[in-house]
């Protein structure tokens, strides 16, 4: 090793930081400046340092060398500066050295002045930064200097609007670490947005094994095109620490708090009862555009029928919009949301485990966040309570919008929101559907006028007795869509529901419903071919159980109809026996005009629908369990709908107990469905 090496000096031996010392804390992270305003940083570092020798005097002529923190790029470096730099590779035509993580470059063996092995340290002299970047150091022997620390302090450019080609800096969270067969890919968020961030140390080799998910950090590197997305490729990835990380994460909060907050916009129709939910929504449209700022992954499960679907297919068109304004990845939308339909009218077991191995997958295999829970007319009930508390145990945040009458003091506490009408003293009428519409416009307001027609076919096709119906159903004939356009619809829907099972079906149900649809005329002939194979299903549904439905009239003198379903229906096709129940239903409904109850049962299961009988499921079923205890009742509903689960060997004293209740309910004309289905 030659004599001359950087601690030759008597002031750098007092002065100077080991390399990875704490950089000054003089930037403030996310203050952004427009690219066009930044300058060379090394002119005012270089002019603002000062002296690393206490003994120093401001006429101290002897040679400058600078250390450069990790850090530093080229915007730190000028030609005819003397560096410490230490060598990281020894060739045949000369030495590699560093005088940065970010900043190398090649001594020619004409210029030196010794031999050196890897780790060497010397000082050398920047002779030239080529026009392809490359730059070329002289060995330099210097008898006396003095030290001088230099920081990096670039201008901090925003994620969104990041510029191809250009070298930038940008600080923020860390959202996501995805270890590839190559680079380590982190995806890196700034409230702007979020841009993926390529840093390479092996092939397979985590790269910056000290930055983890939530880390704030520095980034340095250029800005280039990978696969149509922006992506910059990492020179430098440092922790942001001390006080400036309270300050930082201060920063970064309150831009991300500005950002979340949903837009104001007029709700579709004027409607008092609505006006305390619309909070409630709110609320909820923050939460959800924050959870999309932070970089978090979104799972939406949803009742698999036409208010499910017209309540889920809005929120994810606004999502999957919001996603995309947020990351600079075109993908990002089809890896952060997910849609998955609920065939029960809870959370089974059976669906968060699903969820929940999913979920650790995506952690473990792609070092994202665990996902946010959305439950969307589902959710809301004590059913629910053991999937979420399976949930509890790995903080994932949940949210339910659901019309179901809830079980406030079972969920709320595992809920992070809740928006439920029955919580202000409303009910079912306002269907989730309805509900999700107006969370889909604060979410994004761009979609405005795109969803329309959706409250009407929410509304039908959960038989809403809502008296704003006719004013919603006025808004889909201003969209083109009249009453009978608006039925086939949800019927389609339906229809396409009970076929897709447990997937998503996300293009089918977009065209269905024409949101996000590309093709209107496509719409149109899904909608008719669908809602009539539909109806035909149904009549032949209902042909096969003509004869074999039992009719009683009640004390109440409402009729009651009970059907075997397992003995007498069409099994494991459509209509699956909720909805064989309803068309039943409905088809006794319109004959007699009086009030009807109806029960559809099969081995271990009822399915319950009445019309101006005010049931009171969700109590019913509570009455059975304490009768029956040995019965294992389960479920619940509406006042007007529902339905139970139940041990297959008591199911003769469930129905019997049942309708001993229904003969007892009262006659209520305001739950009365008959005007509705004629108008």
């Amino acid at each position: 090793m030659t004599d001359q090496t950087a601690g030759d000096s008597g002031t750098r031996d007092d002065s100077s930081p080991e390399p990875e010392a704490e950089h000054a804390e003089g930037t403030d992270a996310f203050e952004y400046v427009d690219d066009a305003d930044v300058g060379t940083a090394s002119d005012a570092t270089l002019e603002d340092d000062v002296p690393a020798d206490p003994d120093a005097s401001p006429e101290d002529d002897r040679p400058v060398v600078y250390d450069l923190a990790p850090d530093c790029t080229r915007v730190d470096v000028e030609t005819g500066a003397y560096y410490h730099a230490e060598v990281n590779g020894v060739v045949e035509y000369g030495v590699f050295v560093d005088v940065s993580d970010a900043v190398s470059g090649l001594v020619h063996e004409s210029n030196l002045a010794g031999d050196y092995d890897v780790g060497d340290r010397l000082v050398v002299d920047l002779e030239e930064i080529r026009e392809n970047g490359d730059i070329a150091f002289d060995d330099v022997s210097l008898t006396d200097y003095r030290t001088e620390i230099i920081e990096h302090e670039p201008a901090i450019t925003r994620v969104r609007g990041l510029e191809p080609a250009t070298n930038v800096t940008i600080e923020g969270e860390v959202v996501q670490a995805k270890q590839t067969g190559g680079p380590t890919i982190f995806a890196v968020s700034d409230a702007s947005g979020i841009v993926s961030c390529a840093a390479f140390e092996e092939a397979g080799v985590r790269a910056y094994p000290e930055i983890s998910v939530g880390d704030l950090v520095r980034v340095g590197g250029d800005v280039e095109i990978r696969e149509d997305a922006i992506q910059i490729e990492v020179e430098s990835m440092t922790p942001i620490s001390g006080d400036r990380n309270g300050e930082a994460r201060a920063r970064l909060e309150s831009a991300i708090e500005e950002r979340a907050e949903p837009r104001d916009v007029d709700p579709l129709v004027e409607w008092d009862a609505f006006a305390p939910i619309r909070e409630d929504l709110r609320d909820l449209a923050r939460l959800l555009r924050r959870t999309v700022l932070e970089g978090r992954p979104i799972r939406v499960r949803h009742h698999a029928d036409g208010d499910g679907m017209c309540a889920a297919i809005p929120v994810q068109h606004a999502l999957e919009n919001f996603v995309q304004t947020v990351h600079e990845d075109l993908d990002a939308p089809r890896h952060l949301f997910k849609r998955l339909p609920s065939k029960a009218p809870y959370y089974e077991m059976e669906d968060v485990t699903r969820d929940l191995n999913f979920a650790l997958d995506g952690q473990a295999r792609h070092g994202q966040k665990l996902p946010f829970l959305l439950m969307l007319d589902n959710g809301s009930t004590e059913e629910d309570v053991p999937a979420y508390e399976n949930l509890a145990h790995y903080d994932i945040p949940i949210a339910a919008v659901d019309h179901h009458h809830p079980d406030p003091e079972a969920v709320e506490p595992l809920l992070d929101a809740h928006v439920n009408p029955y919580l202000y003293d409303e009910d079912y009428r306002i269907t989730t559907g309805m509900m999700c519409v107006e969370l889909a416009r604060l979410i994004d307001p761009t979609i405005d006028g795109e969803l329309n027609h959706v409250p009407a076919v929410a509304g039908l096709s959960d038989r809403s007795k809502a008296e704003t119906m006719s004013d919603y159903l006025e808004l889909a004939d201003a969209a083109g869509y009249d009453r009978d356009d608006v039925l086939d619809i949800g019927e389609a829907l339906d229809y396409a529901a009970h076929w897709l099972r447990y997937s998503e079906g996300k293009t089918l149900v977009n065209d269905v419903l024409n949101v996000g649809c590309e093709d209107a005329d496509r719409h149109e002939r899904l909608v008719e071919f669908l809602s009539e194979r539909a109806e035909r299903d149904v009549d032949r549904q209902l042909s096969a159980l003509d004869g074999h439905v039992e009719h009683e009239r009640l004390a109440s003198e409402a009729h009651l109809y009970r059907i075997d379903l397992d003995e007498y229906a069409h099994r494991f096709t459509y209509p699956a026996p909720g909805k064989t129940t309803g068309e039943l239903h409905d088809t006794r409904v319109q004959e007699t005009g009086d009030p009807v109850i109806t029960i559809g049962y099969g081995p271990d299961f009822a399915v319950l629908r009445s019309d101006g009988v005010r049931l009171d499921i969700p109590r019913m079923v509570t009455e059975l369990n304490d009768e029956l205890p040995e019965a294992g009742v389960s479920g619940g509903g509406h006042l007007v709908v529902g339905s139970i689960k139940f041990v297959k060997g008591r199911r003769e004293e469930v129905i019997e107990s049942l309708v001993e209740k229904m003969a007892d309910a009262e006659i209520d004309e305001a739950l009365s469905s008959a005007t509705v289905l004629e108008e």
